[in-house]
């Protein structure tokens, strides 16, 4: 636990690995005489966040997103950069932590020491985030990594919540483009500001080319997000290391593009008011599980519910009646 918030905040600036483990992990933590300590100590650090370009990747299991983001760390650290990787993996139900650990998939970024990588469980939040996601991002920027990258779930999930916290959104595809776009929801293709199809190697690049194509066509069916960007539709061999120069320079013109138009800051503000009203959804589905009307109601209406006796909406107005009242 970060028990002084200066001398904390020192250490993190100065990039201490440690430091900033311990700040996450105190941000992270469910235990309100936590919350306050990791709120002061992110006011702190908050005039020293805000610069680094933030990129969203997600895509299938299965399709490679630690292999393609070790890849892709490596070669901005080659360039000069500095890269942090907020690796979320699924909760398991039995005891809330990481299933997978993404530092042992990334084992050469990992250990660099101009790379900072940290898995955490998403805590069954939707969107394929960790509840933290966005407070951790602002640790990392304030540490000096100029490049943070936000690994998401990737299983079916809504992504819309990554989509709102970052600068860029990549998806991921594997080189078959054949069921429906392997049943990648329009959703997500819609978010997308880079598609790149990884894989594209050995026996699989003709298929890879052939996927390009068609997600080509496909995205010229949907609307863009941005105003002064359209959509690429780039390959990649994260295994071989190739093609990781092109989407770089991809991802540098969709930065000057959006910069120079307004939007890009535009985009920022508007994310901010997105977490605002987030915390504010979170902070009021907390006390509305804790008052203790509530809480005396929850077994009965529950079983209600589950037996077949009630309509959800009947025992949902009920709760809601009780909070109220």
């Amino acid at each position: 636990m970060v028990r002084n918030s200066v001398s904390a905040q020192e250490q993190i600036l100065q990039g201490n690995r440690r430091a900033i483990a311990k700040a996450i992990t105190l941000l992270e933590s469910t235990r309100p005489e936590s919350f306050e300590q990791g709120q002061e100590l992110l006011e702190s650090l908050l005039p020293h966040a805000g610069q680094a370009l933030r990129i969203g990747i997600t895509g299938v299991p299965g399709v490679g997103k630690s292999t393609f983001i070790e890849a892709f760390g490596l070669f901005l650290i080659e360039q000069g950069h500095r890269v942090a990787v907020l690796a979320v993996d699924p909760s398991s139900q039995l005891t809330g932590g990481s299933i997978m650990g993404d530092k042992t998939r990334m084992n050469e970024l990992a250990q660099h020491p101009d790379a900072f990588i940290r898995p955490s469980p998403s805590s069954g939040i939707m969107g394929g985030v960790a509840r933290k996601t966005r407070e951790t991002m602002l640790v990392c920027e304030a540490a000096g990594y100029d490049v943070v990258i936000v690994e998401t779930v990737g299983v079916g999930q809504s992504e819309t919540m990554v989509a709102s916290m970052v600068d860029l959104f990549l998806l991921l595809m594997l080189p078959n483009a054949g069921d429906e776009l392997q049943g990648i929801k329009k959703g997500v293709l819609e978010l997308a500001d880079l598609v790149v199809v990884n894989k594209s190697d050995g026996k699989q690049e003709s298929l890879a080319k052939t996927a390009q194509a068609e997600y080509r066509k496909a995205l010229h069916l949907l609307p863009s997000t941005k105003t002064t960007w359209t959509p690429q539709i780039l390959r990649c061999s994260a295994l071989e290391k190739q093609g990781m120069d092109k989407i770089w320079e991809a991802v540098k013109s969709f930065r000057n593009a959006l910069q120079s138009s307004g939007e890009w800051e535009e985009q920022r503000q508007t994310q901010t008011g997105k977490w605002m009203w987030s915390l504010v959804e979170e902070g009021l589905l907390t006390n509305f599980c804790n008052h203790p009307e509530i809480q005396k109601q929850i077994p009965e209406l529950e079983q209600a519910v589950e037996s077949g006796k009630m309509l959800p909406t009947t025992a949902a107005r009920k709760l809601l009646d009780s909070w109220q009242t």
